[in-house]
């Protein structure tokens, strides 16, 4: 389980020692007069001494002192890089929200950042999902909203001051402590679980309620707007914020597939080639919404989406990613049985891909949709032969169409009829 579990990273913090935690870019000195907002609660972990002029404290937080951490009164004597004293102010850390891919990061079990390599995530999958581990960093304080679209944020572990909390009943001892509303605010619940995913076909991540969130915050780092894609027609990704150039896969599983073992298979024997270097992955779970007349069904699909991108600009952007998707619709196509994959589609966008067009190439079956179809229509077709057989269900007889004839208005109308109108101004 420890070689497939996903390991997330909050990055900011709220220690006194950051320089950016203050509004003058600079940790306070001597002849420092500190404020911290009365009003803002806040957790500071403090891993140094600290001489100062004064001190403003909040009315709700808490100092973490490390072993010899203290602060102590300003004697008058020179202090070397402080020469004028200033105010300093704790910045404001209430906007950190959970929901925010930039505020993460991939890392080792010790910590440590994960090498870059051909495998990406979606963006909904850069935020911690739901059967993830997750780590705030030994030695740090922290504050992070944690407002959501869903009432409880399930993960599989949270470590805290170096104390990994791996089940339910750990991390409620946690949450009874004076730290965890300091550190942690906002309408959404953390609950730690302690399990990973139990399915060898891959789990979702959970993300898709808080995907406006997470894509809210993505759009206010880069300026509010999508990059600009080099394709006219780009693709858009369940999970995944802006639209990409590349190509684009779904994949019908059967219960002996495995992710991760699909996953390896697909970086050993083709993203590890020479002529696909440049190129990036995402694979997972999903669920993709059906649909039938335009209209959203309750119900979900879940299918692996594999995602595909380049590094080509111009007219060749997406084309490496367009020819490693062939090579491995040809795999499926050939090896889909004993990989437990049943059908697929692949759709392609590309800078010389003209404007609107999209390419669509399912494996060499007939899919699983188009099955459902023509039992549908078999369906309905028998329903009517059915009723039709019973008498619940007449068909309209054809009758040939007669010229009108132009009638003489007789002098008098003559008094209509019990059984109906038998006397038109027009008969057949």
């Amino acid at each position: 389980a420890a070689t497939v579990a996903v390991y997330k990273q909050w990055i900011p913090n709220t220690n006194f020692e950051t320089a950016s935690n203050w509004d003058n870019g600079r940790v306070p000195c001597a002849r420092d007069v500190v404020h911290f907002e009365k009003d803002k609660v806040v957790s500071v972990f403090v891993g140094t001494p600290h001489a100062l002029t004064d001190m403003y404290l909040p009315l709700n937080g808490e100092f973490v002192l490390a072993a010899g951490a203290a602060f102590t009164a300003f004697d008058g004597s020179w202090d070397p890089g402080c020469d004028s004293g200033g105010t300093a102010r704790f910045a404001d850390a209430e906007h950190r929200a959970w929901f925010d891919p930039t505020l993460w990061q991939d890392v080792l079990p010790s910590g440590e950042p994960k090498a870059g390599g051909p495998i990406f995530s979606l963006d909904e999958e850069r935020v911690p999902c739901r059967y993830d581990d997750v780590i705030f960093q030994p030695e740090t304080s922290f504050r992070v909203n944690t407002d959501s679209s869903q009432p409880v944020i399930h993960l599989r572990s949270i470590s805290v001051m170096g104390q990994e909390l791996n089940t339910p009943s750990s991390w409620a001892g946690y949450l009874g402590g004076p730290s965890a509303p300091l550190q942690f605010h906002g309408n959404g619940t953390l609950q730690v679980t302690g399990t990973g995913c139990p399915d060898k076909s891959g789990c979702a991540c959970g993300n898709t309620l808080d995907g406006p969130r997470i894509c809210a915050a993505l759009l206010r780092a880069s300026g509010s707007q999508c990059p600009e894609p080099a394709c006219q027609s780009p693709l858009q990704p369940l999970g995944h914020c802006c639209g990409v150039c590349g190509a684009t896969i779904n994949l019908d599983f059967t219960p002996d597939f495995d992710l991760q073992k699909y996953q390896d298979r697909l970086v050993q024997e083709l993203l590890s080639q020479p002529k696909y270097a440049g190129v990036q992955m995402a694979i997972s779970k999903v669920h993709k919404a059906q649909t039938f007349l335009g209209i959203v069904s309750r119900s979900a699909t879940p299918l692996i989406q594999i995602v595909l991108i380049d590094d080509r600009a111009g007219a060749q952007a997406g084309t490496a990613a367009e020819q490693l998707a062939a090579d491995i619709m040809q795999n499926v196509a050939q090896h889909g049985e004993t990989l437990g994959l049943s059908s697929g589609k692949v759709e392609v966008a590309t800078g010389s891909t003209a404007s609107g067009q999209v390419g669509s190439h399912p494996v060499s079956r007939i899919t699983a949709g188009t099955v459902m179809g023509l039992l549908f229509s078999l369906l309905i077709l028998g329903g009517i032969l059915f009723l039709y057989r019973k008498g619940k269900l007449r068909l309209p007889a054809l009758r040939l169409q007669q010229p009108w004839q132009r009638m003489e208005e007789p002098a008098c109308p003559a008094p209509a009829s019990d059984k109906g109108f038998d006397n038109p101004m027009f008969s057949v």
